[in-house]
């Protein structure tokens, strides 16, 4: 079966013949602002492991930008939106209830960490419309106008969400933007300023959302603070536990609530089902949670979830929309929630963790080109940089590993405000065989590009 196969590289160079001519008719078809990066073109996928149009096996490292926590085609996955398709594909919420939609909500709300007990769940399509649904309903909800996100921040490539976004390259000729997003600065503790302590450094963190009250936005017109629990885009760089609680309590005291961006982080993929499970162990826990990406196994679905209250509070006809909660992807959503139960995937997630880490840690003392390891559970974050003691940003053996690896069956990809990092969202699923397959494909990609 593919799922167990090694990678495997049976063309002389990748792309091979089939995929090179595929790839041609992309270029002469699609945008060129959606770039083809990898020289990969699928025929079919299973567990951890993608077969190409020319018969080579890849070992995704990838996993569709952290959609796949539950592997490629998961049997049971497909097998429940089989099920469902032969029953009905859709009928708007709006208009026609179904239970696929209630049941998965109930699902969702009796797991998510928020502050409330008391919670209620709506359903969008992607990560961008789940976080910015959460801001219509922190809006709504407080009767106020304006947001605080933060530097290295990514939200998404709506207009809102791309004025949330940090990385300006993802709004390049976009404006203008909405009013009303102020930002702070994240704590990325690895360039904190060099003489610093972690403990002045987090405090500086603090004081500039307290900052954004005299400078941007008064308290008392914040509607939300919103924050990754482990930044994606920005490099895989998790929020300190006492920032959180810093910003936990200005939320309390100034009436604001607190927007958790999970469209990456959740489903296991931190060795907890939701990364907030963390704040919430350490008395933080969000307000709203935004989920997406790997809630429904590769089936277009998001998520927000809330208090009761707050989500009751928003005006009717401001939140829903056409295909949310489709009926085919709440199907696959209550099945990966089974599958992630069954097959023990939040468990299986700390001991990938572990064991990449150990790795890619036994790396950073081998090579001076990486310079810090990073990350919770499964959702890891190699950094280079050309002198460890410079901590000048490396992203060109970034670039090069990236095709380096492809070569050889491995498929990594870039993160970080510098395009410096290369994060592990590996499949939950892969066996400790391909791990160790793709940790040497890994690290000989390293060697040849040094």
């Amino acid at each position: 079966m593919l799922r167990e196969e090694l990678p495997k590289i049976v063309t002389e160079t990748v792309p091979g013949p089939k995929a090179a001519a595929i790839i041609e008719r992309r270029k002469n078809i699609v945008p060129d602002a959606i770039k083809c990066v990898y020289p990969c073109v699928m025929n079919r996928a299973e567990g951890a492991m993608i077969e190409d149009v020319d018969g080579n096996y890849f070992l995704d490292w990838i996993g569709g930008v952290g959609v796949l926590n539950v592997g490629h085609t998961h049997p049971e996955l497909v097998a429940a939106i089989k099920e469902q398709s032969e029953k009905y594909f859709h009928g708007m919420f709006n208009v026609v209830t179904h239970e696929g939609y209630v049941e998965l909500a109930e699902k969702l709300a009796a797991v998510a960490p928020i502050k409330e007990d008391k919670k209620k769940v709506m359903f969008a399509n992607s990560g961008a419309e789940a976080d910015e649904n959460a801001v219509k309903i922190a809006k709504g909800a407080t009767k106020r106008p304006n947001i605080i996100v933060f530097s290295g921040a990514f939200h998404g490539r709506t207009v809102l969400t791309m004025t949330m976004t940090a990385k300006k390259a993802y709004a390049v000729g976009m404006g203008p933007f909405p009013d009303g997003v102020y930002r702070a600065q994240y704590p990325y503790l690895y360039r904190k300023p060099e003489g610093m302590t972690e403990e002045a450094y987090i405090a500086e963190c603090v004081k500039s959302v307290e900052d954004v009250f005299e400078n941007c936005s008064p308290a008392e017109y914040v509607a939300a603070i919103v924050m990754e629990p482990l930044q994606g885009e920005g490099g895989f760089i998790p929020a300190p536990i006492e920032f959180v609680k810093a910003v936990r309590k200005i939320c309390d005291e100034k009436g604001i609530l607190l927007i958790a961006d999970e469209v990456q982080s959740g489903f296991g993929r931190t060795g907890k089902l939701f990364a907030s499970e963390y704040w919430k162990e350490a008395g933080c826990a969000p307000d709203i949670i935004a989920t997406a990406k790997s809630i429904a196994g590769g089936v277009p679905l998001s998520a927000v979830i809330a208090a009761k209250d707050v989500m009751d509070a928003v005006p009717g006809g401001t939140i829903g929309g056409t295909f949310g909660g489709n009926a085919l992807a709440c199907a696959a959503g209550i099945k990966v929630l089974k599958v992630m139960e069954s097959e023990h995937l939040v468990e299986r997630s700390n001991e990938i963790g572990r064991k990449v880490t150990e790795a890619f840690k036994a790396m950073q003392e081998k090579y001076e080109v990486i310079g810090d390891v990073r990350g919770l559970g499964a959702m890891i974050g190699v950094e280079f940089v050309k002198d460890k003691k410079t901590k000048e940003p490396n992203a060109a053996i970034v670039s090069a590993m990236i095709q380096e690896c492809a070569q050889h069956g491995l498929l990594v990809e870039n993160a970080g405000i510098y395009g410096n990092v290369i994060r592990f969202l590996c499949p939950l699923v892969v066996t400790d065989a391909q791990l160790d397959a793709g940790l040497e494909i890994f690290e000989n990609a390293l060697k040849a590009c040094m």
